[in-house]
């Protein structure tokens, strides 16, 4: 019974320093990012319509975040950061969503073999 004990503590332990090795290595890479919440479907022109093309046609909403809610859930689209020429795709809808239309600084960790960042904090970008 000890030796069934005991085995379970250890694994118990050996996961425990796995995850917080894996919380320490995101820390490290973790970056900060400006740019705009948006939709994938703007943000890459999928329609082949600038997010400012969609606004003006009213079909959309009148505002970016009604644009990129409605893309979202009507088109098939999904949560991206626009930060000048780049576009990252963004993993934690949970933290994000609220944010779309929004200009923020996004801190997170870049996966850039699928050009994703894995979210860690967001917040609104402060007016100069």
């Amino acid at each position: 019974m000890n030796r069934i004990r005991f085995r379970s503590t250890m694994t118990m332990w050996g996961a425990a320093v796995v995850l917080a090795l894996a919380g320490a290595a995101y820390g490290q890479a973790s970056h900060v990012y400006h740019g705009e919440v948006s939709d994938s479907q703007c943000a890459m022109n999928v329609h082949t319509r600038s997010h400012q093309e969609m606004l003006k046609s009213k079909s959309m909403g009148g505002t970016s975040n009604t644009c990129s809610v409605y893309c979202i859930e009507h088109l098939g689209g999904y949560l991206v950061l626009s930060a000048g020429n780049d576009v990252y795709r963004l993993d934690r809808s949970d933290l994000v969503h609220g944010f779309e239309g929004q200009r923020v600084v996004l801190t997170g960790v870049l996966d850039p073999k699928l050009k994703q960042i894995h979210v860690l904090k967001i917040d609104l970008e402060e007016k100069p």
